[in-house]
């Protein structure tokens, strides 16, 4: 996968997961992608794992590793006039540049779309923001727990039907598949400047995912002029798409879109024959308007006997099931490992692990993946490759214009 990209240059001015993880698709891909930090403080998520708030072990920091694989890092202070120029010099050796920073941001320190454009006019120019280029509120921040979560209407299309708190976020939940969005919009710009000689300025922002990701339940509200109606587990409108909770606290789900098709394989499976024919269960329209009971009858069924005994039972069934898995299961899944899903890598420590391979594969040859850069640990190659001298490096190290 490491030639799709190859000889593309990205410059990543940004910091935490959301655009970071389009850099990290980007280099997934096979492009040169150069994180640009503060050489004091470097990208703000270096310290989030010392914070509390999310769980660390053997020195290793999955929260830099996952969205900062494979890429190069150069520590520059951008705020600085001296620095600037750096990065600009950089920026002419680009094809795209894609940052987070704010629009005001963004103008104060110089680096907007014009003035970017001016050192480059064939740069790809990606923004990675909360609420969207336009309106009140396009110059306002946003993390994904607010403007995808909550915002986009996710949070709520998750409360139980009977209402309570929303369930929690899962840490960069929204940030990792919008930095997806970003990757292939600069790829899609990358190929419209190979076909017609025109660049593009490429804009994602969060809550548009959110509405993207959630948009059956966002068109359909339009069209019936109301929120979509929530389902309660023990009332299904069909009993066999749905979860089950076996006797061991395990779950499984079944979609069985085509209930009739399934339903006597699937009775005979959990060892009730005498629900086939039974003039309740007999059909999907006799099961939906007895969804309540039958669903109670095979919850008593599966509440009976452990996961094990279901996996065995449904090995072989032509209808769609499986079994909710934890994220550590996934480390030990076999089909996971065979089409490498979880490619390993090994640190500047030396610590082996697993890192979440981006979702495509091309010519079925699975991710390749290596460590996330330390801070800065690029700058004097880097700069070095695009013509600064030895003396140069060192009157800007002295400066602190550079790391």
């Amino acid at each position: 996968m490491s030639d799709i990209l190859a000889g593309i240059r990205v410059v990543e001015l940004a910091a935490w997961t959301f655009v970071p993880a389009a850099g990290a698709v980007l280099a997934d891909w096979g492009a040169d992608v150069i994180k640009v930090e503060h050489p004091e403080t470097g990208d703000p998520q270096r310290g989030l794992i010392n914070s509390g708030i999310v769980a660390g072990g053997d020195s290793v920091n999955h929260f830099i590793e996952q969205p900062n694989r494979g890429k190069r890092s150069v520590g520059i202070d951008t705020s600085s006039p001296e620095g600037l120029e750096v990065l600009m010099r950089l920026i002419e050796t680009a094809d795209v540049f894609i940052t987070n920073l704010l629009p005001d941001s963004r103008r104060r320190m110089g680096v907007d779309v014009d003035a970017v454009r001016a050192r480059n006019p064939r740069i790809i120019y990606a923004r990675g923001h909360g609420y969207g280029t336009k309106g009140e509120q396009s110059e306002r921040g946003g993390y994904d727990l607010a403007a995808y979560w909550s915002r986009g209407g996710i949070a709520d299309a998750l409360v139980s039907f009977d209402g309570g708190y929303p369930p929690v976020q899962r840490p960069a939940f929204g940030d990792v598949y919008a930095g997806f969005a970003i990757a292939s919009g600069v790829v899609g710009a990358l190929f419209k400047r190979e076909r017609t000689g025109e660049t593009s300025v490429v804009d994602v922002s969060l809550l548009n995912s959110a509405i993207w990701q959630l948009g059956p339940d966002v068109v359909g509200a339009g069209v019936i002029g109301g929120d979509i109606p929530k389902y309660d587990l023990a009332e299904m409108p069909n009993p066999v798409a749905n979860m089950y909770r076996t006797r061991d606290g395990r779950f499984l789900a079944f979609v069985l879109l085509q209930s009739d098709r399934f339903w006597a394989d699937f009775c005979t499976r959990i060892g009730r024959t005498d629900l086939i024919d039974d003039e309740r269960y007999a059909n999907a329209g006799a099961r939906f308007q007895n969804r309540a009971a039958c669903t109670v009858e095979l919850r008593s069924t599966f509440e009976s006997e452990d996961l094990a005994h279901w996996e065995k039972a449904f090995e072989g069934f032509d209808g769609v099931w499986d079994v909710l898995r934890t994220a550590h299961e996934l480390h030990s899944d076999a089909q996971v490992q065979a089409n490498g899903y979880l490619p390993r890598t090994t640190d500047a420590n030396g610590n082996e692990f697993a890192l979440a391979a981006s979702p495509v594969q091309f010519d079925e040859v699975p991710v390749e993946v290596t460590r996330a850069p330390g801070h800065g640990e690029h700058t004097d190659a880097i700069l070095t490759d695009i013509g600064y001298t030895e003396e140069e490096l060192i009157n800007l190290k002295v400066s602190s214009a550079i790391l």
